[in-house]
Formats: C-alpha cells, sequence, structure tokens
C-alpha cells in the first residue's frame, strides 16, 4: 500500500499542576481544514491552544514518519516530538 497523508487538529489543556497536556485529535481532511480546525480548538474554554499537523505513513505496516508541524496556536510547548 502507498504513504498515506493524515491531517490531525490537537488542542492542548493544562493539568492541575498547570503542566500542558495534549487534548483530543481530530483527524481532517486536508491541511487546510486541520489548520481552521485548531485554531478552532485554541479558542475553546479551557483550551491554552492548538496544533495543526500532518503525519505520512503506511497503515498497512504501522510505520508512520514524524509529525510536520503546519500551524500552531496559543501557548502550546515547543517540543512537540511526541506527535
Amino acid at each position: 500500500m502507498a504513504d498515506v497523508t493524515y491531517y490531525v487538529a490537537m488542542p492542548f489543556l493544562q493539568d492541575e499542576g498547570g503542566s500542558p497536556v495534549a487534548g483530543a485529535a481530530e483527524e481532517c481532511q486536508s491541511s487546510s481544514a486541520a489548520t481552521r480546525r485548531a485554531e478552532v480548538l485554541s479558542r475553546v474554554p479551557g483550551s491554552i491552544g492548538a496544533v495543526a499537523f500532518s503525519r505520512s505513513g503506511d497503515p498497512m505496516i504501522g510505520e508512520f514518519g514524524d509529525a510536520q508541524l503546519l500551524r500552531k496556536f496559543g501557548n502550546v510547548p515547543d517540543d512537540l516530538s511526541g506527535l
């Protein structure tokens, strides 16, 4: 199977200690849709920000490349290597 690219919008919240934590990721149809959705998610009450990113890989074998940041909104961590 050929590589597939997934586009994702993901909000960030704060835990009880004030540290940022990732919220529920939402798959989107395109990079522009992920960017628009991340902007909306960054403005939801309780959210400190959001990111839009993409990942490409082969879902049949479960191998994916690193996430590619499309855009970030608000106060999100600089290190997003765990996406």
